[in-house]
């Protein structure tokens, strides 16, 4: 072409309508011209792109708009509607364009050591014109399809000149790790428009029907094997069909085929392909392999395996002599003619079969490792096994007997090599040890390792005198130096025997940078757990460096990640060389001095709870594993699960199903779905799909079946009750999908063996429960040492939905003992029983928080699903006794004012009543039973609806009436009735009426005092009631033995006045006792039960002090009371009882805060002595029974009482007690 065009101009033009593309190329007569000047422009493009100066961006736009037109007339599709072919030389000038621009890719191949590296930016740039997203809905999806299968095509049959023995000789090169990535890159880009089926069936298509490059086609077929976790199943059936074509045939080239996909595949390692040692067994290990079915079969067998001979690799022929195939015993001639010519080869390659390692990798083609190199891996694999069994390995004992020339010769000179010994025996001395012990180690050579050892710790201490003296340097920076030192050593062959000893000089200057002073505790210190306080501000630096890894987690780059996954998993290799770790998060832990090893405390730092650290998590547990299965490829399924920390396998079972849908079994067929992931920032698509991809690997899978890798339903509540909701990376509507799966699909039906529920709905409800429960009280690194009060709403949702799916069947089931059982209190009570946590203190301040949690997961569930239902006859009755119970035992200890629950539990309660009583025949009747029972079952139910009776009111009301639509039960209808009476009595000054227990009526009227804001008629209307009382009750005195059944309202009288100082009392002391004694002492009241000696001792420490003692006129028994609780005092002093409350004796902090038990004696004794000239004298006449005892105790207070006993008139005062300010 003379003068061609500018690309970008013509782009413009093209972009703009104003000239086609394809106007302008079929205007020009010669075609080749027009292709040679559109490669060269595209490759200019593609230079420009790559330099600091070029516009990347504007570049990828015309390559892309190029790429589409190309595509859309180079592959045309004459059946695709409303296109015409209106050009006749535009297809062939754009097919000719796509096949020159593949061949400079191909090129650049083949010469990427030559080509300088702008070229190769050039061509890695051309191949985004083979991204899928490029075409989009521009190009038929059938031209796609066409374009890509011609590509790979193209690719596997391009220049065609190595021989198959080439191919043999040289295939270890072919690896995915070792091919040009420019290759690797497109055949990634050409495997997304295909399945791994259609992928292997086009690479067996040209296979049969092409000559082929065998570089690109074995490098494709490790790609395969390593992108695409459905290849290793695909692979193996293709092998198996080529396998039966050769011996169907007797056809070479497919023989020759198989062997060399088998090796490839088997060079990527058994993460992703079986090794090549098993796939040989398995095809003609045994009689019913292919070879098997005739003589000719068999011959035709060793012919080809006698062809390879001279052109294999070592490892292969060991593998075949090792593991040669099933022969008949009367064709063994065949076996031993292969085995002798297999040997030779391997004695002109200077490989004896006799020096193979005890776990040597048949599979590898690293013919570089010498007997030497193979006996130190092997003593490194022995001591692994040795650590973990702490038996000698069954294959050194075999070689020991079996294999003595390389056990004698390699092996034992690798585990004696000289070493200054460790002052604690390590594993290698035990497992030497062990040896000696069995006479597996010859007496000379031990003498000799010994004598060597301690010659090289002699030369150390020599040579440390010497640096010593001259030594001026800080302790890292000696250790910095050694380490330097020991650099040089190892690059340095000829001073590699120095190693050893310059490894003992780094572990003298580690020990000093650790601070080891003294050889007394140095192995005490080894031992001893790490100190970590994660929430402190002053760390350590190197505890500060952990923590900022890990917190900072998020930002690193994919670089990072894998290198920190990679120590992780070294470190994990070296475990038992380090110290555990006890850390602190700044939380009260629930076991104390619980040490962790190094990976349970990096677990305890990898948090899952907002996107960043999700993604984070996602990215480094599955950089961690997939490095550790790659590493070490090699091990055993036992020897890979002792290597594996579990919480990584945990964390990457929590993470990937919550993340993929695919690892949950549900197939992402829409769009939608793609477009919603892709617009996350984290994680990347491609942590994503390398997460499925682990997820998907057979030997992953085996690892999840194994008991110590499963993630049982209480762990995964503990990690999902970590995330933050509003920072999830899962929307909401998404974290309910996967709530549903997780518990119903997955550990609901799961059998409990494996962390399951075994279908059992109960026991999932208890599960969920206590793990709230744990949850709330643990502390965890974040949550800057406050708890989580909170019950996360998801998992309170699915409770919910369980509990009621019980109360269903339990409705079901009435007549059944199981559905008696209040399972819910039975859960929570058992919670409760035998906690110790080390002090009172700590007991009681766990036990407070755990009942105020338990009260937010009763509020939380359906109300009625705190009272059961049962049958009796024809009738089906409310049962409340175990909520009763409850409360009784363990929640009256967190009422606020000693009396009363809160208002959340008591409200809850009753609308759970009135919804449980539809289920009654007459539910009026049941409602009533209920409540007329807690008169002498539960009164602090009905003290709480005394409190909060104007907030019950119209809830009850409104409720009764929806359900109902009839009058209020009689029992709600004397609750409205009772406090009714008291704001009349307070407002209008009307006679207050009596009606049941009068504790009942007291608990409404001073609950009415309380709520008023005016106090002047309420006083005067009390001490009206006061007044009538009095005047009563001398009447009554009067009448003495005539007292007649009218005098029973003037006592009741008098119990509602005894029980309003009650109530009073309780609020006016409720600041300085605890809610625990003070409910206590409402039980007692009601029933009449006696205090025990603890809250004696705090009634007298605590009021006694406080009362004025003009006041202790009014009262005639109060001297007696107060006497009798002194010297029940005393008596628990001289009997050793301990006088303080449990929460305080020898707790505190600062011993100065809480009283000693003299100092309570010397208070209330000050008190009685204060008190006792102010007495009236009848209250003399009370004491006598009490004066013997006295003096017996108390001398002084004794003659003090009896002093004051003379006859006296009794002196009325005028002032009154005001109860109620």
């Amino acid at each position: 072409m003379k003068d061609p065009p500018v690309l970008e101009a013509v782009w413009h033009l093209h972009r703009a309508d104003i000239v086609g593309l394809g106007e302008l190329l079929e205007s020009n007569p010669a075609a080749p011209a027009v292709v040679e000047w559109l490669c060269s422009s595209l490759c200019g493009l593609c230079e420009q792109a790559e330099e600091p100066s070029g516009d990347a961006e504007l570049a990828g736009r015309v390559l892309s708009d190029f790429a589409i037109l190309l595509l859309q007339n180079g592959f045309q599709q004459t059946s695709q509607p409303g296109r015409k072919l209106e050009f006749k030389k535009v297809p062939y000038i754009c097919h000719g364009v796509l096949q020159r621009m593949l061949t400079w890719v191909l090129d650049a191949v083949g010469k990427e050591k030559q080509e300088d590296v702008s070229t190769l930016q050039a061509v890695r740039f051309w191949l985004n014109v083979f991204n899928v997203s490029v075409y989009k809905s521009e190009v038929h999806p059938d031209s796609l399809q066409q374009f890509f299968r011609h590509t790979l095509t193209e690719v596997l049959t391009y220049n065609p000149l190595l021989k198959v023995s080439d191919a043999i000789h040289m295939q270890k090169e072919w690896s995915f790790t070792r091919t040009c990535s420019l290759l690797t890159t497109l055949y990634r880009k050409l495997f997304v428009a295909f399945s791994a089926k259609e992928s292997i069936c086009q690479l067996q298509q040209v296979l049969e029907t092409r000559e082929v490059n065998w570089q690109h086609v074995l490098s494709c077929v490790s790609t395969l094997v390593v992108c695409q976790a459905e290849a290793e199943q695909l692979f193996k059936d293709l092998l198996s069909h080529l396998l039966i074509k050769a011996f169907e045939n007797y056809d070479m080239e497919n023989m020759i085929t198989a062997f060399l996909i088998a090796r490839q595949a088997a060079l990527e390692g058994p993460a992703v392909f079986m090794p090549y040692s098993e796939w040989f067994k398995a095809s003609f290990g045994n009689a019913g392999g292919h070879h098997g079915s005739s003589k000719k079969a068999l011959v035709f067998l060793f012919e080809f395996l006698s062809e390879l001979v001279p052109f294999e690799a070592a490892p292969y022929l060991k593998v075949h002599i090792m593991y040669p195939p099933f022969v008949p015993t009367k064709h063994r001639s065949i076996l031993l003619e292969y085995i002798t010519l297999a040997k030779t080869r391997l004695a002109d390659l200077k490989v004896a079969i006799e020096d193979m390692g005890l776990y040597e990798d048949l599979s590898s083609t690293d013919e570089s490792v010498q007997p030497q190199g193979q006996a130190l891996r092997d003593v490194e694999k022995a001591l692994q096994i040795f650590e973990n069994t702490r038996k000698i390995p069954t294959s050194v004992i075999e070689a020991s007997i079996f294999r003595r020339p390389y056990y004698t010769s390699w092996f034992l000179p690798a585990l004696l090599r000289p070493r200054v010994l460790p002052r604690t025996p390590d594993v290698r001395m035990a497992f030497i040890d062990s040896l000696k012990r069995a006479d597996k180690i010859p007496s000379n050579l031990y003498s000799t390792y010994m004598q060597a050892c301690r010659a090289m710790k002699e030369k150390m201490l020599q040579d440390e005198s010497k640096v010593e003296t001259r030594h001026s340097k800080e302790p890292v920076e000696q250790l910095k130096a050694e380490l330097a030192q020991l650099r040089m050593l190892l690059v340095d062959q000829a001073k590699y025997e120095d190693v050893p000893a310059q490894i003992a000089v780094i572990s003298d200057r580690l020990a000093s940078v650790l601070g080891h002073s003294s050889d007394e505790n140095e192995a005490a210190t080894l031992n001893s757990p790490i100190q970590v306080d994660v929430s402190a501000p002053g760390l350590e630096p190197c505890h500060q460096s952990v923590g900022t890894i890990w917190l900072g987690g998020p930002s690193l780059n994919d670089a990072h990640i894998l290198g920190l996954a990679a120590f992780v998993i070294h470190l994990s290799e070296s475990r038992a060389l380090i110290p555990e770790v006890e850390a602190s998060f700044g939380m009260s832990q629930p076991v104390p001095g619980k040490v962790l090893s190094i990976s349970e405390y990096w677990n305890c730092l990898l948090v899952c709870r907002t996107e960043e650290s999700f993604a984070f998590c996602m990215r480094f547990c599955t950089a961690a594993a997939s490095y550790l299965m790659c590493k070490f490829s090699s091990y055993s399924h036992e020897d890979l699960c002792a290597l594996l920390p579990p919480s990584l396998v945990k964390k990457l079972q929590y993470i990937v199903p919550r993340l993929c849908l695919e690892a949950r079994g549900i197939l992402c067929k829409e769009a939608k779905t793609d477009l919603i992931w892709s617009s996350l920032s984290c994680p990347s698509l491609n942590y994503k799909r390398a997460s499925l991809c682990l997820w998907k690997q057979a030997r992953f899978q085996e690892l999840l079946k194994e008991k110590a890798f499963q993630l049982s339903f209480r762990e995964w509540l503990l990690l999902e009750l970590e995330v933050y909701p509003e920072k999830d990376i899962l929307s909401a509507l998404e974290r309910q999908d996967f709530h549903y799966w997780a518990i119903y699909q997955w550990y609901l039906p799961a059998p409990s063996a494996s962390g399951g529920c075994d279908g059992d709905l109960e026991k999932a409800c208890g599960i969920i429960i206590n793990t709230i429960l744990d949850s709330s009280q643990r502390l965890d690194l974040g949550s800057y040492g406050q708890s989580k009060m909170s019950v996360s709403p998801d998992i309170l949702c699915k409770l919910q939905e369980m509990v009621l799916e019980l109360g269903c069947r339990r409705k079901l089931l009435s007549g059944c003992l199981d559905a008696q059982r209040h399972f819910l209190f039975e859960i929570l009570q058992e919670r409760l029983k035998d906690r110790k946590h080390g002090s009172a203190l700590g007991e009681q301040l766990w036990r407070q928080q755990e009942l105020l949690l338990h009260r937010r997961i009763l509020v939380g569930l359906p109300a009625s699903a705190l009272i059961m239902t049962f049958r009796k006859g024809k009738k089906t009755m409310l049962d409340c006794e175990d909520f009763f119970n409850f409360v009784n035992l363990e929640l009256k200890n967190v009422c606020s004012r000693g009396y009363a629950l809160p208002y959340d539990i008591t409200a809850h309660f009753f609308r759970g009543l009135l919804n449980a009583s539809l289920d009654c025949e007459e539910s009026a009747e049941g409602v009533n039973d209920v409540l007329t029972a807690c008169q002498t079952k539960c009164p602090i139910v009905l003290f709480s609806a005394a409190l909060w009776w104007l907030r019950l009111e119209p809830v009850l009301c409104s409720q009764w009436k929806r359900l109902f639509g009839a009058p209020l039960a009689e029992e709600l209808e004397r609750l409205r009735e009772w406090q009714s009476s008291a704001t009349s009595f307070l407002s209008s000054g009307v006679v207050f009426p009596l009606s049941g227990p009068p504790w009942i009526s007291a608990a409404f009227l001073h609950c009415t005092v309380q709520q008023q804001s005016s106090r002047g008629r309420e006083r005067n209307a009390l001490k009206r009631l006061g007044t009538d009382t009095e005047q009563a009750r001398r009447r009554i005195l009067n009448l003495g033995p005539e007292l007649s059944m009218g005098s029973i309202p003037v006592l009741r009288h008098s119990q509602l006045l005894v029980s309003l100082l009650f109530f009073s009392l309780l609020d006016l002391i409720s600041a300085k006792i605890a809610p625990k004694v003070m409910s206590c002492w409402a039980q007692k009241f009601v029933r009449d039960d006696v205090a025990d000696g603890l809250h004696v001792q705090q009634l007298v420490q605590s009021l006694t002090p406080r009362f004025h003692h003009e006041l202790l006129a009014r009262e005639q028994t109060f001297l007696y009371v107060a006497l009798d609780l002194y010297i029940q005092l005393l008596r628990l002093f001289v009997e050793g009882k301990d006088l303080l409350p449990s929460d305080q004796a020898g707790q505190s902090p600062d011993p100065t805060e809480h009283a000693d038990p003299l100092e309570v004696i010397s208070t209330a004794r000050w008190f009685l002595l204060g008190a006792i000239p102010r007495c009236p004298a009848q209250s003399f006449g009370n004491i006598r029974p009490l004066l013997d005892t006295c003096e017996e105790l108390d001398p002084e207070l004794g003659a003090t009482l009896l002093h004051f006993s003379r006859p006296a008139l009794a002196v009325e005062l005028e002032e009154e007690l005001d109860l109620f300010e």
